[in-house]
């Protein structure tokens, strides 16, 4: 059984992955209305890969006897000066859901849920891919 603040935290990371695959798809069809397919066609696998990620939060969730809440969504940019600017945005982001993953792994260390910890670890190594 999750304890509440677990629940929430992890909750909360849904949000986060939902929002990254949404970015993701605005920068893909960005990208490929811009003549760089090869570019959209890496962003359409990122924001699958998203999809993955958050997908795994609700089940989690839900496997462990809380109940996983899936959110509304801020609208993401639609559009960006140029593909650096897209991609530094890329790395701005990846690093801003590392240390949400991290602040995770250190709650469920303060709440004493070892399970939640060792199940988060692998995100903690696909991040390291990730960035």
């Amino acid at each position: 059984m999750l304890k509440e603040k677990v629940e929430k935290a992890l909750n909360s990371q849904i949000k986060k992955e939902a929002y990254s695959s949404n970015l993701y798809l605005a920068m893909a069809v960005w990208a490929e209305t811009s003549g760089l397919e090869g570019t959209a066609q890496w962003l359409y696998a990122q924001a699958e890969e998203e999809t993955m990620h958050m997908l795994k939060f609700v089940h989690y969730i839900n496997e462990r006897g809380g109940k996983a809440i899936i959110p509304a969504l801020d609208q993401p940019p639609a559009k960006w000066k140029d593909v650096f600017v897209l991609f530094e945005e890329v790395l701005k982001h990846e690093e801003y859901i590392s240390e949400s993953i991290n602040e995770l792994v250190a709650i469920t260390v303060k709440e004493k849920d070892f399970s939640t910890n060792n199940w988060l670890q692998w995100f903690v190594t696909e991040q390291i891919e990730e960035e």
